[in-house]
């Protein structure tokens, strides 16, 4: 176990604060006290808007390249569990919060977080107006930044980031994804008092890493996969000669037309076997299919996005990390009869939530392609299906390191899809939300009803 998970935390205080400062490239500056390590780092400022589980969001790769803005005002009270970690090392740049509490208190702390970031070289500043300086990035958009502890001149600093590299065109998932190809099986101990035994793997699956969170694939463990997780730009040949029942595509960093080793194989493998993909694996299927991808405005973090599933009409609260979105129209021209007699495109895809269509596109290299899922906050897809070959994706994440639990039935649909079943997306998600935790299973006997009834059970269609 690490050092850090040996220190107590009775007696801990602050260290004497040190100044440190916030430059983004058009300017503005947000000054602050060091409360992680010394240093002075540059990236993407993004803010996320999730009420808790900041150390699976320090931890998550998908932040490889940015300075995280942590919306909520007290950031780290019930201490680090390292058994929450989504990766070995942290892969973000920088992290800014409003007060950073160094005196934790829970049963499952094993350090406080000021600690764990000076042990893993995490430069961090608090005091920040966070509400401030995520209506800046709202109203100016995403851009460079600069943290620095040991340069607190604003104008040094401005002349520093505005002659850094942006992340735009830069491949981060070869950065943060694994070196080789290895089974997967850890489940963390310490979870056992919230979360089930895994399932009997049924189903054998090979998962692509571009900067995989550990609970995605602890998830794909507990719904009965026997997991290999394999690097970034691993060829299709090499996946299928492991003669895989499925592939999956994970979240991971940065642009996703960088990711070139990636999609390119995706490419070879639709239609070849059942493929899943979440957040940026979402985005290498629709590049696969030769969809355009944009760069949204500030991007979708946290875990309380709305998100619509048109198949059910429900709304799903969903987590979310990326700064890059699916154009729809780029996969190609509507499917008038299977899109409720619309043949023109729209922009914002909340027409089809107010249409109660899930509207089908005839893309020349896959056949025909359905909208699945619409966020309502701005309208942008957030998921498609394949109708003619195995595969779907999102552009969210399915398990809650952080976040809700609302979108776990992806878990079954993998499975669903992998048994060649016709209606694997038809699940009553409100059933499936609590299937796999254990107070879900309690409140399922008392009710008199299977936590896991959406596996057998289709939901409603529209």
């Amino acid at each position: 176990m690490s050092e850090i998970a040996n220190k107590l935390l009775v007696g801990t205080s602050k260290l004497a604060p040190e100044p440190a400062v916030l430059v983004l490239e058009d300017g503005a500056v947000f000054r602050g006290v060091s409360c992680g390590s010394a240093g002075e780092v540059f990236g993407e400022i993004c803010f996320n808007t999730s009420l808790e589980g900041y150390l699976e969001v320090i931890t998550d790769p998908s932040y490889a390249g940015q300075i995280i803005t942590m919306t909520y005002p007290q950031i780290g009270n019930y201490g680090v569990n390292l058994d929450d970690a989504q990766s070995d090392e942290p892969a973000l740049r920088g992290l800014v919060v409003r007060d950073m509490c160094a005196t934790p208190s829970s049963w499952r702390s094993q350090a406080s977080l000021p600690d764990y970031l000076r042990e893993r070289g995490v430069v961090a500043i608090e005091g920040v107006d966070t509400r401030a300086l995520v209506r800046h990035v709202r109203d100016c958009g995403a851009q460079r930044a600069v943290l620095s502890t040991v340069d607190v001149d604003a104008a040094s600093l401005l002349a520093k980031v505005r002659a850094s590299e942006s992340i735009v065109g830069q491949n981060l998932a070869a950065a943060v994804s694994c070196d080789a190809p290895h089974a997967f099986d850890t489940l963390p101990e310490s979870h056992s008092f919230a979360v089930s035994a895994s399932a009997a793997a049924t189903h054998r699956v090979v998962a692509y890493d571009c900067g995989v969170k550990r609970s995605i694939l602890e998830n794909l463990v507990r719904s009965g996969c026997e997991l290999t997780v394999v690097p970034w730009d691993t060829p299709a040949d090499e996946v299928l000669a492991l003669s895989p029942d499925g592939v999956f595509l994970s979240n991971g960093p940065g642009d996703p037309e960088a990711v070139e080793g990636t999609y390119s194989q995706v490419e070879k493998l639709l239609g070849r076997v059942p493929v899943f993909g979440i957040c940026l694996g979402h985005q290498m299927i629709s590049k696969a299919a030769g969809a355009g991808i944009e760069k949204l405005k500030f991007g979708h973090r946290g875990g309380n996005h709305p998100v619509m599933n048109l198949l059910t009409g429900r709304v799903e609260i969903t987590a979310q990390n990326h700064g890059f979105g699916l154009l729809l129209p780029s996969l190609g021209a509507l499917v008038p009869e299977l899109s409720g007699g619309h043949a023109k495109h729209e922009d914002d895809l909340r027409f089809w939530v107010r249409e109660g269509v899930s509207p089908v596109v005839d893309n020349e290299r896959f056949g025909h392609i359905r909208l699945t899922h619409v966020n309502l906050n701005d309208g942008t897809a957030e998921g498609i299906a394949f109708l003619d070959i195995p595969a779907f994706s999102v552009q969210y994440h399915p398990e809650a390191s952080p976040g809700p639990t609302d979108a776990h039935y992806l878990f079954t649909a993998f499975a669903r899809l992998m048994d060649k079943r016709e209606d694997y997306l038809d699940i009553d998600i409100a059933a499936d939300r609590l299937a796999g935790w254990t107070f879900g299973e309690q409140a399922a006997r008392v009710a008199g009803a299977s936590p896991c009834a959406s596996i057998t059970e289709g939901g409603a269609h529209a």
